[in-house]
């Protein structure tokens, strides 16, 4: 058996990268992969063939795999925080009196 060495940290006060995934795009693919095990026991207990249950998950584990890393690599580390907050900044102000420049 081969043994397996994963380095995690590229340095002092750098993010944490593992295998391309940058920060908290490690813990979206993890949070993934649990929930889809749980969607598997749920298919396998309702009564779904066991092969049906295995390709769907497998089929929705490789697209949630894909769009992670799609993320992780157009966003980096801030990026996609970045990106909902400008979608949160109004595109306008109205105001309706002077009085709130008067004071």
């Amino acid at each position: 058996m081969a043994v397996s060495v994963y380095q995690i940290n590229k340095g002092i006060n750098q993010s944490i990268e593992f295998k391309g995934l940058k920060a908290q795009y490690i813990w979206y693919l993890g949070g993934g992969v649990v929930l889809l095990m749980i969607v598997f026991a749920v298919l396998y207990i309702i009564g779904i063939p066991s092969l049906i249950c295995i390709g769907f998950i497998g089929i929705s584990g490789t697209i949630l795999v894909l769009k992670i890393y799609k993320m992780s690599n157009t966003y980096g580390e801030h990026g996609m925080m970045k990106a909902i907050a400008r979608k949160q900044l109004p595109k306008f102000i109205k105001v309706n009196s002077r009085r709130v420049f008067m004071i």
